[in-house]
Protein backbone atom coordinates (compact mmCIF):
# COMPACT_ATOMS: atom_id res chain seq x y z
CA UNK A 1 0.00 0.00 0.00
CA UNK A 2 1.02 3.88 -0.05
CA UNK A 3 1.54 4.29 3.56
CA UNK A 4 4.11 3.32 6.21
CA UNK A 5 2.89 0.20 8.52
CA UNK A 6 2.91 -0.03 11.72
CA UNK A 7 2.64 -3.24 12.55
CA UNK A 8 1.79 -4.58 16.17
CA UNK A 9 3.50 -7.35 17.11
CA UNK A 10 2.11 -8.14 21.01
CA UNK A 11 -0.03 -11.00 20.34
CA UNK A 12 -2.39 -12.58 23.10
CA UNK A 13 -2.05 -16.21 24.27
CA UNK A 14 -4.46 -18.50 23.62
CA UNK A 15 -7.91 -17.91 25.87
CA UNK A 16 -11.12 -19.45 25.58
CA UNK A 17 -13.57 -18.02 22.68
CA UNK A 18 -15.67 -16.08 25.05
CA UNK A 19 -14.32 -15.66 28.21
CA UNK A 20 -11.64 -12.48 27.71
CA UNK A 21 -11.28 -8.99 28.97
CA UNK A 22 -9.01 -6.26 26.68
CA UNK A 23 -7.95 -2.70 27.99
CA UNK A 24 -8.06 0.03 25.53
CA UNK A 25 -5.40 0.49 23.32
CA UNK A 26 -6.62 2.65 20.47
CA UNK A 27 -9.74 5.29 20.05
CA UNK A 28 -10.36 6.97 17.03
CA UNK A 29 -13.68 9.57 17.05
CA UNK A 30 -13.90 12.45 14.77
CA UNK A 31 -10.11 13.98 13.66
CA UNK A 32 -8.55 11.22 15.04
CA UNK A 33 -9.60 9.32 11.93
CA UNK A 34 -7.63 11.70 9.91
CA UNK A 35 -4.59 11.03 11.87
CA UNK A 36 -4.90 7.40 12.36
CA UNK A 37 -5.98 6.34 9.01
CA UNK A 38 -4.49 6.79 5.36
CA UNK A 39 -6.81 7.89 2.78
CA UNK A 40 -6.13 5.52 -0.48
CA UNK A 41 -6.54 6.92 -3.83
CA UNK A 42 -5.73 3.47 -5.82
CA UNK A 43 -7.51 1.46 -8.30
CA UNK A 44 -10.46 0.15 -6.59
CA UNK A 45 -9.27 -3.96 -6.34
CA UNK A 46 -12.93 -5.22 -6.70
CA UNK A 47 -13.10 -2.93 -10.05
CA UNK A 48 -15.93 -1.00 -8.83
CA UNK A 49 -17.60 2.38 -10.40
CA UNK A 50 -15.38 5.22 -8.23
CA UNK A 51 -12.64 7.07 -8.12
CA UNK A 52 -10.80 6.52 -4.75
CA UNK A 53 -9.60 9.99 -3.65
CA UNK A 54 -6.27 11.41 -1.71
CA UNK A 55 -7.72 12.86 2.02
CA UNK A 56 -6.57 16.81 0.73
CA UNK A 57 -9.53 16.09 -1.96
CA UNK A 58 -11.62 14.05 -0.03
CA UNK A 59 -11.94 17.13 2.35
CA UNK A 60 -12.54 19.83 0.22
CA UNK A 61 -15.15 17.87 -1.46
CA UNK A 62 -16.85 17.02 1.78
CA UNK A 63 -16.70 13.08 1.05
CA UNK A 64 -14.72 13.30 4.58
CA UNK A 65 -16.09 15.60 7.10
CA UNK A 66 -15.15 15.29 11.07
CA UNK A 67 -16.70 17.19 13.80
CA UNK A 68 -15.43 16.21 17.75
CA UNK A 69 -17.70 13.07 17.73
CA UNK A 70 -18.43 12.26 13.75
CA UNK A 71 -16.71 10.93 10.67
CA UNK A 72 -18.90 11.43 7.78
CA UNK A 73 -17.33 9.41 4.28
CA UNK A 74 -19.06 9.63 1.50
CA UNK A 75 -19.79 9.49 -2.10
CA UNK A 76 -20.06 12.29 -4.50
CA UNK A 77 -23.63 13.00 -5.32
CA UNK A 78 -23.71 16.08 -7.43
CA UNK A 79 -21.55 15.56 -10.09
CA UNK A 80 -23.09 13.48 -13.31
CA UNK A 81 -19.96 11.14 -15.15
CA UNK A 82 -19.22 10.84 -18.31
CA UNK A 83 -18.96 7.03 -19.36
CA UNK A 84 -15.39 7.53 -20.78
CA UNK A 85 -14.04 8.89 -17.87
CA UNK A 86 -13.13 7.52 -13.96
CA UNK A 87 -15.81 6.84 -11.72
CA UNK A 88 -17.89 8.75 -9.15
CA UNK A 89 -15.31 10.03 -6.19
CA UNK A 90 -15.43 8.05 -2.70
CA UNK A 91 -13.40 7.16 -0.25
CA UNK A 92 -11.26 4.49 1.06
CA UNK A 93 -9.61 4.83 4.93
CA UNK A 94 -7.00 2.43 6.20
CA UNK A 95 -5.40 2.31 9.74
CA UNK A 96 -1.96 3.10 10.09
CA UNK A 97 -1.55 0.41 12.58
CA UNK A 98 -2.30 -3.21 11.54
CA UNK A 99 -3.73 -5.31 14.67
CA UNK A 100 -3.60 -8.56 15.49
CA UNK A 101 -5.80 -10.16 18.25
CA UNK A 102 -7.87 -8.24 20.77
CA UNK A 103 -11.23 -6.48 20.35
CA UNK A 104 -12.41 -3.82 17.84
CA UNK A 105 -15.66 -1.87 18.26
CA UNK A 106 -17.31 0.33 15.94
CA UNK A 107 -20.14 2.51 16.99
CA UNK A 108 -22.05 3.01 13.05
CA UNK A 109 -24.93 6.15 13.29
CA UNK A 110 -25.71 5.31 9.36
CA UNK A 111 -23.97 3.36 6.70
CA UNK A 112 -24.19 4.39 3.05
CA UNK A 113 -27.53 2.76 1.68
CA UNK A 114 -28.84 2.68 -2.12
CA UNK A 115 -28.58 0.89 -5.69
CA UNK A 116 -25.08 -0.26 -6.66
CA UNK A 117 -23.46 0.65 -3.06
CA UNK A 118 -21.21 -1.54 -1.62
CA UNK A 119 -19.70 -0.82 1.49
CA UNK A 120 -17.63 -2.66 3.86
CA UNK A 121 -15.76 -2.29 7.12
CA UNK A 122 -13.25 -5.34 7.23
CA UNK A 123 -9.41 -6.03 7.72
CA UNK A 124 -6.78 -7.09 5.78
CA UNK A 125 -2.82 -7.30 5.61
CA UNK A 126 -1.33 -5.02 3.43
CA UNK A 127 0.22 -7.29 1.28
CA UNK A 128 0.52 -10.48 -0.25
CA UNK A 129 -3.37 -10.73 0.04
CA UNK A 130 -4.83 -13.06 1.94
CA UNK A 131 -2.08 -14.76 2.93
CA UNK A 132 -2.80 -13.27 6.03
CA UNK A 133 -5.86 -13.49 5.89
CA UNK A 134 -9.40 -10.82 5.67
CA UNK A 135 -12.08 -10.49 7.82
CA UNK A 136 -14.99 -8.77 6.64
CA UNK A 137 -17.25 -7.47 9.39
CA UNK A 138 -20.26 -5.08 7.69
CA UNK A 139 -20.65 -5.74 3.92
CA UNK A 140 -23.26 -5.79 2.23
CA UNK A 141 -24.69 -4.85 -1.54
CA UNK A 142 -27.95 -2.84 -2.98
CA UNK A 143 -29.42 -2.28 0.23
CA UNK A 144 -30.06 -6.23 0.71
CA UNK A 145 -30.27 -6.96 4.56
CA UNK A 146 -28.90 -8.93 6.47
CA UNK A 147 -25.67 -8.10 6.96
CA UNK A 148 -22.93 -10.88 6.12
CA UNK A 149 -19.58 -11.34 7.83
CA UNK A 150 -16.61 -13.35 5.75
CA UNK A 151 -13.84 -15.06 5.83
CA UNK A 152 -11.35 -15.11 2.84
CA UNK A 153 -8.02 -16.93 3.30
CA UNK A 154 -5.26 -19.07 1.83
CA UNK A 155 -6.15 -22.67 1.02
CA UNK A 156 -7.06 -25.24 4.03
CA UNK A 157 -9.71 -23.29 5.99
CA UNK A 158 -12.65 -24.67 6.87
CA UNK A 159 -15.76 -24.27 9.12
CA UNK A 160 -18.65 -26.04 10.18
CA UNK A 161 -22.27 -25.27 11.54
CA UNK A 162 -21.99 -28.49 14.28
CA UNK A 163 -18.56 -27.08 15.79
CA UNK A 164 -20.02 -22.98 15.93
CA UNK A 165 -21.82 -21.77 18.57
CA UNK A 166 -23.55 -18.60 17.14
CA UNK A 167 -27.13 -17.36 16.70
CA UNK A 168 -26.47 -16.56 13.06
CA UNK A 169 -26.09 -18.56 10.08
CA UNK A 170 -23.60 -19.98 8.43
CA UNK A 171 -23.99 -19.71 4.39
CA UNK A 172 -20.74 -20.54 3.07
CA UNK A 173 -18.31 -22.98 4.33
CA UNK A 174 -14.71 -22.93 2.53
CA UNK A 175 -12.55 -19.74 3.21
CA UNK A 176 -10.50 -20.55 0.52
CA UNK A 177 -10.35 -17.64 -2.49
CA UNK A 178 -9.42 -19.64 -4.80
CA UNK A 179 -13.04 -21.50 -4.65
CA UNK A 180 -16.44 -20.64 -5.01
CA UNK A 181 -15.99 -17.30 -6.75
CA UNK A 182 -14.25 -16.12 -3.63
CA UNK A 183 -17.32 -15.93 -1.73
CA UNK A 184 -15.33 -16.68 1.19
CA UNK A 185 -17.25 -18.79 4.93
CA UNK A 186 -19.57 -16.40 5.66
CA UNK A 187 -22.06 -15.89 8.50
CA UNK A 188 -25.55 -13.99 7.90
CA UNK A 189 -26.68 -12.23 10.77
CA UNK A 190 -29.76 -13.25 12.80
CA UNK A 191 -31.34 -9.43 12.63
CA UNK A 192 -32.98 -7.83 9.43
CA UNK A 193 -31.87 -4.37 10.81
CA UNK A 194 -28.26 -5.36 10.81
CA UNK A 195 -28.06 -4.00 7.60
CA UNK A 196 -29.14 -1.22 5.29
CA UNK A 197 -32.18 1.10 5.22
CA UNK A 198 -33.42 -0.52 8.14
CA UNK A 199 -30.05 -0.59 10.45
CA UNK A 200 -30.09 3.42 9.16
CA UNK A 201 -33.88 3.99 10.39
CA UNK A 202 -33.10 3.50 13.92
CA UNK A 203 -29.57 5.13 14.47
CA UNK A 204 -27.37 2.16 13.79
CA UNK A 205 -25.86 0.32 16.32
CA UNK A 206 -22.54 -1.33 17.36
CA UNK A 207 -20.69 -4.26 15.83
CA UNK A 208 -17.89 -5.94 17.93
CA UNK A 209 -15.59 -8.41 16.78
CA UNK A 210 -12.83 -10.58 18.66
CA UNK A 211 -9.89 -12.34 17.67
CA UNK A 212 -8.12 -14.92 20.07
CA UNK A 213 -5.78 -17.97 19.07
CA UNK A 214 -9.05 -20.07 18.34
CA UNK A 215 -11.79 -18.14 17.41
CA UNK A 216 -12.73 -15.30 15.22
CA UNK A 217 -15.68 -13.93 17.12
CA UNK A 218 -18.64 -10.92 15.85
CA UNK A 219 -21.82 -9.59 17.65
CA UNK A 220 -24.29 -6.58 16.33
CA UNK A 221 -26.24 -4.52 18.72
CA UNK A 222 -28.85 -2.36 17.43
CA UNK A 223 -29.18 1.29 19.16
CA UNK A 224 -32.88 0.68 20.76
CA UNK A 225 -31.35 -3.14 21.99
CA UNK A 226 -31.77 -2.81 25.18
CA UNK A 227 -29.36 -6.08 25.93
CA UNK A 228 -26.29 -3.71 24.63
CA UNK A 229 -23.56 -4.20 26.93
CA UNK A 230 -22.90 -1.38 29.14
CA UNK A 231 -19.03 -1.43 28.41
CA UNK A 232 -19.89 -1.53 24.46
CA UNK A 233 -22.54 1.41 24.58
CA UNK A 234 -19.89 3.51 27.06
CA UNK A 235 -16.87 2.76 25.11
CA UNK A 236 -15.33 1.50 28.59
CA UNK A 237 -11.28 1.50 29.24
CA UNK A 238 -11.75 -2.31 29.27
CA UNK A 239 -14.51 -4.86 27.58
CA UNK A 240 -15.40 -8.38 29.08
CA UNK A 241 -16.56 -10.50 26.12
CA UNK A 242 -17.79 -13.08 28.91
CA UNK A 243 -20.62 -10.65 29.44
CA UNK A 244 -21.60 -10.23 25.91
CA UNK A 245 -23.94 -13.24 25.31
CA UNK A 246 -23.42 -15.75 22.29
CA UNK A 247 -22.06 -13.98 18.91
CA UNK A 248 -23.76 -13.72 15.74
CA UNK A 249 -20.76 -15.41 14.48
CA UNK A 250 -17.89 -17.87 16.15
CA UNK A 251 -15.81 -18.93 13.61
CA UNK A 252 -12.98 -21.69 14.51
CA UNK A 253 -9.97 -23.66 14.64
CA UNK A 254 -11.77 -26.68 14.42
CA UNK A 255 -10.60 -26.89 10.54
CA UNK A 256 -8.53 -23.84 9.99
CA UNK A 257 -5.06 -23.36 11.68
CA UNK A 258 -5.28 -19.52 12.61
CA UNK A 259 -1.74 -19.07 13.27
CA UNK A 260 -1.12 -19.61 9.56
CA UNK A 261 -3.87 -18.24 7.79
CA UNK A 262 -4.54 -14.80 9.98
CA UNK A 263 -2.12 -12.27 11.08
CA UNK A 264 -2.04 -8.33 11.94
CA UNK A 265 -4.41 -6.92 9.61
CA UNK A 266 -4.83 -2.86 8.82
CA UNK A 267 -8.72 -1.76 9.46
CA UNK A 268 -10.26 -0.37 6.50
CA UNK A 269 -13.56 1.66 6.07
CA UNK A 270 -14.76 1.81 2.56
CA UNK A 271 -17.84 2.72 -0.26
CA UNK A 272 -17.14 1.34 -3.69
CA UNK A 273 -20.23 1.05 -6.06
CA UNK A 274 -21.35 -1.81 -8.65
CA UNK A 275 -18.19 -3.61 -9.41
CA UNK A 276 -17.67 -7.51 -8.71
CA UNK A 277 -20.67 -7.97 -6.04
CA UNK A 278 -22.60 -4.87 -6.24
CA UNK A 279 -22.73 -4.88 -9.86
CA UNK A 280 -23.00 -9.04 -10.53
CA UNK A 281 -26.27 -8.82 -8.47
CA UNK A 282 -27.75 -5.87 -9.48
CA UNK A 283 -31.87 -6.26 -8.91
CA UNK A 284 -34.32 -5.69 -11.59
CA UNK A 285 -36.14 -3.45 -9.24
CA UNK A 286 -32.97 -0.91 -9.37
CA UNK A 287 -32.73 1.90 -12.27
CA UNK A 288 -31.09 1.35 -15.08
CA UNK A 289 -27.90 -1.00 -15.74
CA UNK A 290 -25.62 -0.43 -12.55
CA UNK A 291 -23.16 1.44 -13.94
CA UNK A 292 -25.40 3.65 -15.96
CA UNK A 293 -27.33 4.41 -12.65
CA UNK A 294 -23.97 5.58 -10.99
CA UNK A 295 -22.81 7.87 -14.14
CA UNK A 296 -26.40 9.60 -14.78
CA UNK A 297 -27.92 9.81 -11.43
CA UNK A 298 -25.22 11.39 -8.58
CA UNK A 299 -28.69 12.81 -6.76
CA UNK A 300 -29.17 8.63 -5.93
CA UNK A 301 -26.09 8.79 -3.72
CA UNK A 302 -27.52 11.32 -1.06
CA UNK A 303 -27.40 8.87 1.44
CA UNK A 304 -24.59 6.41 0.34
CA UNK A 305 -23.01 7.64 3.38
CA UNK A 306 -21.04 6.58 6.87
CA UNK A 307 -21.29 8.34 9.80
CA UNK A 308 -19.29 6.71 12.09
CA UNK A 309 -19.72 8.01 16.22
CA UNK A 310 -16.38 5.93 17.20
CA UNK A 311 -14.23 2.69 16.29
CA UNK A 312 -12.10 1.89 19.62
CA UNK A 313 -9.11 -1.31 20.12
CA UNK A 314 -8.71 -3.16 22.97
CA UNK A 315 -6.15 -5.87 23.62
Amino acid sequence: MLSTVTLLTTLFAAHGALAASYNILDTFIGPSFLSGFDHQAIADPTHGRVNYVNQATAVAQNLTYTSSDTLILRADYTTVLSPSGPGRNSVRIQSKKAYGNGVSIINVRHMPEGCATWPAFWSTATTNWPALGEIDIIEGVNDQAPNHSTLHTTSGCTMSASTMSQTGTLATTDCNWQVNGNSGCGVAVNKANSYGPSFNSIGGGWYATERTAHSINLWFWARNDASVPADVKNGASSVNTANWGKPYANFVDNSCNFSTHFGAENLIINLTLCGDWAGNVYPSTCPKTCVDHVNQDPASFKNAYWNIASLRVYQ
